[in-house]
């Protein structure tokens, strides 16, 4: 089987860092939807933001998630941190194929992503606190989406592509099926990828 997935999670949870990887390991296409939106529109989101407000910005992406939902194959397709807020959205991404949802804390987050700029929702304010406020409202969101929950706190990127393979794989034999380019580095025996080419 061709790999077909989602990663949804908070922003500067890793999804198009893992997702580029990922996709390059699986030998699929991989579609950053946040990075299409900024080709539609013709600026960056956080530009787009401040002129024509999220509602505006929240439509465009549902229309751009079903268009890239409605292609046919393989393909790793990284969401941005708000594509779960609506109903329909978390439907078309569980329709669309395994749905992951890489899970940092807000703390971790904050590490990752305190010199970014570009992300409009994290601007002006404590971000520390939005953040917490971010994830309060979304996590549950991200679960209900998600078919797997990915903790991403500790492992190196390498890691948690070994870890997303094999689920993958385990996913797909649990149908039957096979999926390519599988996860080569088994779990050790306490269970845990081992990652001995970092």
């Amino acid at each position: 089987m061709q790999i077909r997935c989602a990663l949804v999670g908070m922003p500067g949870s890793g999804k198009s860092t893992i997702g580029r990887q990922l996709a390059h390991r699986a030998g699929v296409p991989f579609i950053d939807l946040d990075h299409r939106l900024e080709q539609t529109i013709g600026t960056t989101i956080r530009s787009f933001f401040e002129a024509e407000g999220e509602a505006r910005f929240r439509d465009l992406e549902s229309q751009a998630l079903a268009d890239v939902a409605g292609q046919a194959g393989g393909m790793v397709l990284s969401t941005g941190g708000g594509a779960v807020l609506r109903p329909e959205n978390r439907e078309t991404l569980r329709q669309f194929g395994n749905v992951l949802y890489l899970r940092a804390s807000p703390e971790e987050i904050y590490r990752r992503v305190k010199h970014d700029r570009t992300r409009p929702l994290l601007q002006g304010g404590n971000p520390m606190d939005k953040l917490r406020d971010l994830y309060a409202q979304r996590d549950g969101l991200y679960r209900e989406t998600a078919h797997y929950v990915i903790e991403t706190g500790r492992p190196t990127v390498h890691t948690l592509v070994n870890m997303i393979m094999m689920q993958l794989e385990m996913a797909a034999g649990a149908q039957g099926e096979q999926v390519p380019h599988g996860a080569s580095d088994a779990p050790t025996s306490s269970g845990a990828p081992h990652d001995d080419r970092v």
